[in-house]
């Protein structure tokens, strides 16, 4: 039979992408959470994670036992929920960022509320570094969000090229300097076009100043601005410049659930496996 406390360990340093993180997480030593994983592959047999010094990667047949693990621990935390159950009185405020709120995750926390109608979720809709500002002055529990090459702790959800984004039409030259479309401050994306372009030597100006993915888009669709967003919103009559246009490589954009200190665990359970199912929905 698995311990949980062994799975529990076992997913959280996959989740937190590393020992230390995992460690923090689950107020442990770092030395605790090896020892973990170590007895845990001793039950197995077999190893689980390809380990060098800087990351980690789970072996065939570690991919097979998270899955199993994943679903015991569920199981696990459902049992628990049911039979302790008493009526669930809380308001939690999550902040999702503008590239990020989309319907279906409003229907899905709502579906959420539905089945514990003592629960109040309220949301905001801002950039990411505005957002997790207020987290941590205490005014909002999780944050949903992406970063760039930020050492910021968070639950990695998936990440995927920035790209330069313009409209799919020919292009014989861009223009200089060159006209960005940009978040305000503090904004990753803005945070990773402005240091690789000046890193690359090419002038730039702000062309335009947006509060929405809509008013990025236009601006790239236009031809009026190019905007760096994530590869999967470019969508219909936008295209990707890159080195062959004299462009820099951007960084990945890596999408993070963040969750205060000051949050409520029994919320935090709740709420995490909604935000990462919807998660794994949109990317398929």
């Amino acid at each position: 039979m698995f311990d949980a406390v062994l799975l529990k360990t076992f997913v959280t340093v996959v989740d937190e992408d590393g020992f230390s993180r995992a460690a923090e997480k689950l107020h442990l030593t770092q030395s605790a959470v090896s020892g973990h994983l170590r007895r845990l592959e001793d039950q197995v047999g077999k190893p689980l994670l390809k380990r060098t010094t800087r990351s980690q990667q789970l072996t065939p047949d570690g991919e097979r036992l998270m899955a199993y693990a994943r679903t015991i621990l569920a199981l696990n935390r459902d049992a628990w929920a049911q039979l302790t159950r008493v009526p669930l009185q809380a308001k939690v405020r999550i902040g999702v960022s503008e590239d990020f709120i989309e319907a279906r995750l409003l229907r899905a926390l709502q579906d959420c509320v539905a089945q514990h109608p003592g629960m109040e979720i309220d949301v905001q809709v801002n950039i990411p570094g505005t957002l997790l500002n207020q987290m941590s002055l205490g005014d909002l529990e999780m944050v949903i969000g992406s970063q760039c090459e930020t050492g910021e702790s968070g639950r990695l959800l998936w990440q995927e090229p920035l790209v330069w984004a313009w409209a799919a039409q020919p292009l014989t030259q861009l223009p200089t300097p060159l006209p960005l479309a940009l978040f305000p401050e503090p904004c990753p994306y803005r945070e990773a076009a402005l240091t690789r372009l000046a890193q690359a030597g090419i002038a730039q100006r702000t062309a335009m100043l947006c509060s929405s993915t809509g008013g990025l888009r236009a601006a790239a669709l236009s031809g009026f601005a190019v905007a760096p967003m994530p590869l999967s919103q470019l969508g219909q009559g936008l295209t990707a410049l890159g080195a062959e246009h004299g462009l820099p490589t951007l960084p990945d954009a890596q999408f993070r659930l963040f969750t205060a200190q000051h949050a409520d665990p029994q919320l935090i359970e709740l709420l995490s496996p909604v935000i990462v199912d919807f998660c794994s929905s949109r990317r398929q």
